[in-house]
């Protein structure tokens, strides 16, 4: 029997899927985009100005709200592990692009990390994935994470999965450990 995912989850989700066709209307070979994820109706109360723009979902839907001078570089988790998030902010995602390859081929990709991605890049049988990652604050200094991911081969599928990409959600979910209990 499968698993119904909780509230807090399916709240996760909802923001991770809207990030997901947000940052899919401008296309493919996007660069990394981080947003921070706050209750909507906080955001409402705080800046009525934005009503006209918001829709209200559900009661505590998330708005996502993109951190526009976020530029990581070519190391991404590290530009990740240098990120605190105030309290204010109950949760972030990341959307991020990749390429890779069959497990069969694998053993043929080169150490040199910029001749591997060379040859990732050029490979026939290379295929491109977009990942939004995202975490959200819990009680008790938990984090729950979760991830949506869409293959530029099969575009009408969106994948969804908690360990998906384990170590990019660790790495996002990081993100808002390092600040709990500081503002």
């Amino acid at each position: 029997m499968l698993k119904q995912p909780d509230q807090q989850t399916e709240r996760l989700l909802a923001a991770l899927v809207e990030i997901e066709r947000f940052v899919g209307r401008a296309g493919w070979d996007q660069p990394a985009r981080l947003f921070a994820l706050v209750p909507t109706d906080e955001l409402l109360a705080a800046e009525p100005s934005l009503a006209g723009q918001l829709t209200v979902t559900a009661p505590g839907a998330l708005s996502s709200i993109e951190q526009d001078d976020f530029r990581p570089g070519t190391d991404l988790l590290t530009a990740l592990a240098r990120i605190s998030w105030p309290s204010a902010v109950s949760g972030c995602a990341l959307a991020t692009e990749r390429s890779f390859l069959p497990a069969e081929v694998e053993a043929t990709i080169p150490d040199d990390p910029q001749l591997a991605a060379e040859y990732v890049a050029s490979h026939p049988l290379r295929s491109d994935v977009r990942v939004v990652a995202g975490a959200l604050r819990q009680r008790d200094h938990q984090v729950l994470s979760h991830c949506v991911a869409r293959l530029a081969s099969n575009p009408e599928d969106l994948l969804v999965g908690a360990e998906m990409v384990p170590a990019l959600t660790q790495a996002v979910a990081w993100t808002l450990h390092d600040n709990e209990g500081n503002a």
